[in-house]
């Protein structure tokens, strides 16, 4: 009889390559595929067979429209909600299908090594799928593995313990899988094609929604709202001072604070003209602060980013290092009740040579450990919990971090409370009511540990009831009420898990989600401040449908996808009625999109305060404003006028010069790079080309033949043939450009490094460098046309007789000129009409004026 193979399938090549590790005791042979195949010889149910542990890479499959709906223009986003959904490779590439398909080839038996969740769970039907194996099948079983961490002992356990993979739980995945496409795919379509183009502002790609993705944004916008909303108001506090034992000591009101001036004066006036406080009780009593429960994946999240600064996404990405590495147990897990067969003995053992903590560790196993809180049990894994200790060099700072806090948490959460007497003394005096509250730490039991949740000590001076003391001063002290500060990651987390927003597993995504599409910013203290764009949307969905970015349906589909995960629920009837919901919200949605717009364009607009006032409009005289977005442009608000500027340069107003043609005042733009041409521009004429026959446009598209203006593409003063403008074609161009069909123009604001560009290509040419002014004349050169330049020279580096510093020549037909021009991004830039020098007595030289006028187009080809 053949020896019977059993696969074995985990979901990273770094679990796969520990649990071949654990189960051969190291005694395996590994080969390349699209992952590594470990194979082995062992025992299984009895017989000894041979094994091979290979791995997928996440997800086989995800979830996309057919070729026939991809395309935004063709397909009515209303159809998606119907449409029919395809599942292909995540990652083509990788040939996992087919690696899977190979190598299941022959094998008796199939086990499932993925992550114990519902994203593991379906993740196993991927596999299964790609194998070809059946779950009902009896001669080819397949089997789960359940284990919580990457150790020896739980892979040896999960082994003994195999399970069948759970469908339910995969059918839950794909449900919700199907009902964030459709629903998210669908509103983000019809947002982005209304929008975009029509606001040049936004800053933002795509306008996407998300039925976990906006309900998160909406948290953050409510927030804003409460603070931008709150009416500060001020209040008074009567505070009386004694001096006790050298001591002074302020007394806390019983009455708070007052928000009336006069009433909160009256009590003041009343306790001056006593002036004598008596102590009326003195109260001693011993409270403890109760240790932690187990450690969960939210918390590990908030501790992470409000302790240490890591966003959800950092975190979780550490986290599951620290799991593959086999440092940790499996960190998405929503319990913090330990299971009553947890191995607490042999967990603190693995940490008894903890560099920071192991002697607290140690104390523990001698004198006994406490049991921990009761939790919550989720039903799904332990507590995220250390497997073995590590130093700061194995693992790297941030890393180290987490494993520390997580080895903290767990150790603190079987120390003892910590222990305080809690002292609090009342005093009278006017009639009112104070007191003091001292506090002395009896055992600092877990915060020995965890120091940051430590009790403050306070240390009160001694009283005896009775007994009377003066007023050293009273104080009537004024505040303010304050707003709360913007949200945190946090306090997100905190309201996401608390309203069903996501899972463990999905919180980062959703977080981070809205921080790379420009909906909210982090700012200092992982605070998020929610952008204009994200304020505007939120205002929108409020408007015309609550739904949209309220917690409340998405936490109705969490819990029918629980009820699915349970078998208690169909899934194809929870995903079309869901669908069907949402269908009814787009189409409304679509109808009363108009509410939505208003506000985009009240924020949005060009007058937007993005906007800065640049230069003078020709129409009306007034200042426009300059919008820096992309895509860049002016608003002229008194004539309701947009003119579009050359996209990727810098612009500034050019000496406050205006065109002959439309007073439009003349701006500079500057392209960016060293080798950036630089160039002056009229907006009006930029976007209405005043001559005919300047049929190529700069920054104008290759593709399309509408023959509109497209949005930067126009007709700078480089193109421009006014006969007399001095910034023009006519007046600026020196010569035909050896490249193309193209003009060699001066630039102007190219000093000391001065440089001709060319008005179509990329051709530069370096004049002589370290020249005090460089201009054009009216002359032109008898051999060539072109137009002749006047230089003039520094006087230490003249290279002209006699110090002169003034020449006037051809650069390509005077030798001097000729010799100090440098060609870039060029053919060979050479003379073709002879090499005689135009230059006369004195340094002063000019090419002979031929009187020739030329045209428009600068055409000057046949030098």
């Amino acid at each position: 009889m053949a020896q019977t193979t059993v696969l074995m399938v985990a979901e990273k090549p770094s679990i796969a390559l520990s649990i071949a590790s654990h189960l051969s005791r190291g005694q395996m042979s590994t080969r390349k595929g699209s992952t590594d195949v470990h194979e082995f010889e062992g025992m299984f149910r009895g017989f000894r067979v041979h094994f091979k542990v290979t791995s997928v890479i996440g997800h086989v499959f995800s979830v996309d429209f057919p070729a026939t709906y991809q395309d935004w223009k063709v397909t009515n986003p209303l159809d998606l909600f119907q449409a029919p959904i395809n599942k292909t490779e995540s990652n083509p590439k990788a040939h996992i299908r087919r690696h899977l398909s190979q190598e299941a080839r022959g094998c008796g038996h199939l086990v499932l090594w993925l992550d114990c969740d519902r994203e593991g769970e379906n993740i196993c039907f991927e596999v299964i799928d790609c194998t070809g194996f059946h779950t009902r099948e009896a001669r080819r079983r397949v089997y789960r593995a359940r284990f919580s961490s990457i150790t020896d002992k739980d892979i040896l356990k999960a082994m003994d313990n195999l399970v069948e993979p759970n469908e339910d739980e995969s059918l839950a995945v794909d449900a919700r899988q199907e009902i964030d496409l459709k629903v998210g795919v669908a509103f983000t379509r019809f947002q982005t094609t209304y929008f975009q183009g029509k606001y040049g502002n936004l800053d933002a790609r795509v306008i996407s929604y998300g039925p976990c993705q906006t309900p998160t944004l909406g948290f953050c916008v409510q927030r804003y709202l409460q603070i931008t909303t709150f009416k500060p108001e001020k209040f008074w506090a009567v505070r009386p001072y004694i001096m006790q034992n050298g001591y002074e000591l302020q007394l806390e009101w019983e009455r708070d604070k007052l928000f009336d001036l006069d009433v909160a004066t009256m009590f003041q006036k009343l306790i001056m003209e006593d002036g004598i406080l008596e102590v009326t009780e003195i109260t001693e009593k011993q409270e403890s602060k109760s240790r932690p429960s187990g450690l969960n994946t939210v918390n590990l999240l908030k501790v992470a980013s409000s302790g240490m600064g890591f966003g959800p996404q950092m975190a979780m990405q550490l986290a599951e290092r620290l799991y593959t590495q086999g440092f940790i147990s499996y960190p998405r897990t929503e319990s913090t009740a330990y299971p009553s067969s947890f191995d607490f003995r042999g967990t603190l053992g693995a940490l008894e040579n903890y560099p920071l903590l192991g002697n607290h560790v140690q104390r523990l196993l001698a004198n006994g450990y406490n049991k921990p809180r009761l939790g919550t049990d989720a039903g799904d894994h332990p507590p995220i919990t250390p497997m073995r200790s590590a130093t700061e060099d194995m693992l790297g700072k941030d890393a180290w971090r987490l494993y520390q806090y997580v080895c903290q948490h767990f150790i603190g959460s079987v120390s003892p409370d910590c222990k305080y007497l809690r002292t609090k003394v009342k005093f009278s005096i006017g009639g009112e009511g104070f007191h003091c509250t001292g506090q002395h730490v009896i055992d600092e039991g877990f915060t020995s540990v965890m120091p940051w949740l430590a009790v403050t000590e306070r240390n009160l001076p001694r009283f005896t009831k009775g007994e009377k003391i003066e007023a050293s001063k009273v104080e009537l002290y004024e505040g303010s009420t304050m707003p709360p500060e913007y949200l945190s990651e946090s306090e997100l987390i905190s309201l996401m898990e608390k309203n069903g927003i996501g899972t463990d597993a999905s919180i980062p995504v959703h977080i981070n989600n809205i921080c790379e599409r420009n909906y909210v910013q982090v700012q200092a203290g992982r605070k998020l401040v929610p952008t204009s764009l994200g304020i505007t949307l939120i205002r929108g969905y409020q408007c015309i449908d609550p739904d949209l970015c309220l917690p409340d349906i998405r936490s109705f589909i969490e819990q029918q996808i629980t009820l699915v995960a349970k078998g208690q629920m169909d899934h194809f009837r929870v995903v079309q009625h869901v669908l069907q919901q949402f269908k009814q919200k787009f189409t409304y949605f679509v109808k009363q999109i108009e509410n939505m717009d208003a506000l985009f364009e009240a924020q949005f607009s060009p007058l937007a305060d993005s906007g800065r006032a640049l230069s003078k409009c020709g129409k009306c005289l007034r200042y426009m404003k300059y919008i820096s977005s992309q895509p860049s442009r002016l608003y002229c608000g008194t004539c309701e006028e947009v003119y579009y500027l050359p996209q990727n340069g810098t612009i500034k107003l050019y000496k406050e010069l205006s065109c002959p043609l439309d007073n439009f005042e003349l701006l500079l733009c500057s392209m960016p790079g060293p080798e950036g041409k630089s160039f002056p521009l009229c907006p009006y004429c930029y976007n209405s080309p005043p001559f005919e026959g300047v049929d190529t446009l700069f920054g104008a598209s290759k593709a399309g033949n509408s023959g509109k203006l497209g949005k930067g593409a126009g007709m700078p003063c480089f193109l421009c043939p006014h006969p007399t403008c001095r910034h023009s074609l006519i007046a600026q161009g020196v010569c035909a450009c050896p490249e193309c069909s193209g003009t060699l123009v001066l630039d102007p604001v190219s000093a000391p490094k001065w440089r001709l560009d060319c008005n179509m290509c990329n051709c530069l040419v370096f004049l002589p460098q370290g020249a005090h002014r460089i201009s054009t004349t009216k002359e032109r050169c008898p051999e060539c046309d072109s137009t002749i330049i006047e230089v003039d020279f520094n006087k230490k580096t003249t290279p002209l007789e006699d110090g002169a510093t003034i020449y006037a020549g051809c650069i390509l037909c005077d030798e001097l000129l000729h010799s100090l021009v440098e060609m870039k991004h060029g053919k060979s830039f050479s003379r073709r009409m002879g090499s005689r020098g135009r230059g006369r007595g004195g340094g002063r030289g000019r090419g002979r004026g031929s009187g020739k006028r030329v045209d428009p187009k600068m055409s000057f080809r046949d030098f």
